[in-house]
């Protein structure tokens, strides 16, 4: 199995995440000789808390064998008073699950409903229109390989497909709502084209096509926190924002160095963009000077390159760390249960500084204190001002090949910037 798609819970004081893995094979039954490809994976739920250096900071709390899964986002808002996780499944379907408690006080996914956004197709993408907080109409938007768009209402108790249509000549990587305009829908595809649809006219043509990408749009995320602003990313290594008004031109072009598979905007701080960048890690850009006006590349200002494989998912927590960054602790010889392999999740904690890391090995079942080697160090940091109020962010990133999900915790001090 390998990893593709993180997501953060946006509610609740537990920091709750969510992770899971695809892989894709052929199974061929008794005198078949092409038989379909069967594209499976593995859906997880995580608990985070900071229990102290010596105690594992990830909690297990649910698995589930699914469909290969392609993409994933937490709703915005609760949907019936409970927060609701939207899927892009290999099915074609976009699928639901609600985060609930049991009557013994256990939180676990339930199934909702799903939809199916088309026959003999693979959904890769959705958004949800909630992301200014918004739940007056809820809505998600799905991306499928055939090259459509198909967008939903959950008005009703199980999701309902209100409007479909083909957007790219090939595969759609992506498709987002503008988080202002709901109305607005942008999709990139593997044509190169950067797409904007109105949904209160015919969606037989675009409102606007680019093709400032050279290669495959794979990324598209609309800022909760400026108005007209978007970003997008792409297989030629750039991630460009943009102005809505005028799609002509970007405000900036950041050349990252790897395929830009996922951006997403901090859910608080409006210049800070996180970018999955495939074959060349995860960095988070400091936006303020491009959408300002000023012009020019984003300068990165955190790198993490921790992971050994390609970089698909990550996602920002809005949880508030608590205290300076673990020490590391003493070191300890690993003890490995000789347990059977459970499965092929690896999951590592990681400080700014590398200094402490800790591991939850799923095939040995139990929490393990590093005493090997640390791993080479992550990009440094800018020079901090003591005086200056510090930011200490949760971050989750997952890569492919590795089977690897990584929590780390970034500390920034914005006045030194």
């Amino acid at each position: 199995m390998a990893h593709i798609a993180v997501t953060l819970c946006r509610r609740g004081g537990h920091g709750l995440e969510v992770e899971d893995s695809k892989s894709t094979g052929l199974q061929k039954g008794v005198g078949e000789e092409d038989a379909p490809p069967s594209r499976t994976g593995r859906l997880y739920l995580f608990e985070f808390k900071q229990e102290g250096p010596m105690g594992p900071p990830l909690t297990e709390l649910q698995r589930m064998d699914t469909a290969a899964i392609l993409d994933m986002k937490w709703c915005h808002v609760p949907l019936a008073e409970k927060p609701v996780l939207g899927v892009a499944a290999a099915t074609g379907e976009l699928q639901l699950y609600a985060l609930s408690k049991s009557q013994e006080g256990r939180r676990g996914l339930q199934t909702l409903g799903s939809v199916e956004v088309g026959a003999e197709r693979l959904a890769l993408s959705l958004d949800w229109s909630t992301g200014r907080k918004d739940s007056s109409e809820v809505r998600a938007v799905c991306s499928d390989s055939a090259g459509c768009v198909s967008v939903c209402s959950l008005a009703q108790a199980a999701p309902v497909a209100t409007a479909h249509w083909k957007a790219h000549d090939f595969e759609a990587w992506i498709a987002a709502f503008s988080y202002w305009d709901t109305q607005l829908v942008y999709s990139g595809g593997d044509d190169c084209k950067l797409k904007g649809w109105d949904l209160r006219v015919s969606t037989s043509s675009p409102v606007f096509c680019s093709k400032r990408h050279s290669m495959g749009v794979c990324s598209i995320h609309s800022s909760p926190h400026r108005e007209h602003v978007l970003a997008t990313g792409s297989y030629d290594e750039q991630v460009l924002l943009w102005d809505g008004r005028n799609t002509r031109q970007p405000l900036s072009e950041s050349p990252l160095g790897g395929g830009v598979w996922r951006l997403k905007w901090h859910p608080a701080h409006p210049h800070l963009l996180l970018a999955a960048c495939m074959h060349n890690d995860f960095h988070v850009l400091h936006c303020q000077q491009a959408l300002e006006g000023g012009g020019g590349a984003c300068p990165v200002v955190a790198s993490y390159i921790l992971h050994n494989s390609l970089a698909y998912g990550a996602d920002w927590s809005q949880l508030s760390l608590k205290g300076p960054a673990p020490r590391s602790p003493p070191p300890a010889e690993p003890k490995r249960s000789p347990a059977e392999s459970r499965g092929h999740l690896r999951i590592q904690y990681e400080s700014p500084t590398a200094s402490f890391h800790t591991s939850l090995e799923d095939d040995a079942g139990q929490y393990i204190p590093e005493g090997a080697a640390p791993p080479p160090p992550a990009a440094p940091a800018p020079e901090l001002d003591q005086d200056a109020p510090s930011l200490s962010c949760l971050l989750a990133s997952c890569s492919f090949y590795d089977h690897m999900l990584h929590v780390w915790r970034w500390d920034w001090t914005p006045d030194s910037f």
